[in-house]
């Protein structure tokens, strides 16, 4: 209703301050923040300033086991399991990865699916606040991997399919632990951390098909952009050409029947069989049509 009456662009609006839920709520916005897109007609951080970014940076860069690899996961747009029994609510004492993660569910930085017991970073909003801090760390391959998503962006548009290749490679040694770079999560997850400025122009849609070795992201073009809609498939020790014969063959592109514009194909082969310098090399594939 607000958005009809002061003209705001509604899908905006749940891409920037929408995400959080509570029990039987599965949709809950950030009010001051919608409220401020509402008054001012412009998507930003309205609850976020420089010195919760320092508070938010101090906090992720405790020196807890996995702490990091979590926060990079969330960034890539995993959920991560809680345990949020162990924090003590008294903002000063913290023994753990999950004391660290239930304190940002206090403080709006995550939310919280009671159902799967899961944290995530609910918006854009919270995003853009996790970036800035992550960008005061020392965390250089992370944030290498976000530097470049723009770039990265430009190569795939323009079919640079080396470069396209390259980035990717840098976001999965980045985003995946030794234990998980060969999960098809692990996959997925480097590729929303390498495309991490994409979400400007497009709705990114990501599902992990049934099978092994392979992640299937969809970038469907915001109104008022004029990038061309995206298919991704990943795979493993197979060939960027098979990635692309199978966005064919089980009619990938048929999710994106009401979009009419340019499509680009685009396969990505993980090869973790490979040895010496090319271990772990991926290649890439680029059809436009």
């Amino acid at each position: 209703m607000l958005c009809d009456k002061y003209h705001v662009d509604f899908d905006r609006m749940k891409q920037w301050y929408d995400g959080y839920s509570f029990a039987d709520t599965d949709s809950v916005y950030s009010p001051d923040s919608v409220m401020g897109a509402v008054n001012f007609g412009k998507f930003k951080s309205y609850w976020t300033s420089s010195e919760t970014y320092e508070s938010l940076k101090d906090y992720i860069c405790r020196n807890f086991d996995g702490l990091k690899d979590t926060i990079v996961r969330m960034l890539g747009g995993q959920r991560e399991c809680v345990d949020i029994g162990t924090f003590q609510n008294d903002m000063t004492s913290f023994h753990s990865r999950d004391d660290i993660l239930t304190l940002l569910i206090h403080l709006g930085y995550l939310a919280f699916d009671e159902r799967e017991m899961k944290a995530y970073i609910p918006n854009q909003e919270v995003s853009d606040a996790f970036r800035l801090a992550v960008k005061g760390t020392d965390w250089k391959e992370v944030n290498q991997a976000l530097s470049r998503s723009e770039t990265l962006l430009k190569a795939t548009v323009n079919q640079d399919c080396e470069s396209v290749a390259a980035a990717l490679e840098l976001a999965h040694e980045t985003c995946a632990s030794t234990l998980s770079y060969n999960d098809e999560n692990s996959l997925a997850c480097a590729i929303m951390l390498a495309y991490y400025t994409a979400q400007n122009y497009y709705e990114i849609v990501r599902e992990l098909p049934a099978g092994k070795g392979f992640a299937d992201c969809a970038f469907i073009p915001r109104r008022n952009t004029d990038k061309p809609a995206m298919m991704i498939e990943l795979k493993c020790d197979r060939t960027a050409d098979s990635a692309i014969q199978q966005i064919k063959d089980r009619r990938y592109a048929g999710r994106l029947k009401d979009y009419a514009g340019e499509l680009l194909l685009i396969g990505i082969n993980y090869d973790k069989k490979s040895k010496g310098e090319e271990q772990k090399r991926h290649t890439c594939v680029i059809e436009r049509i």
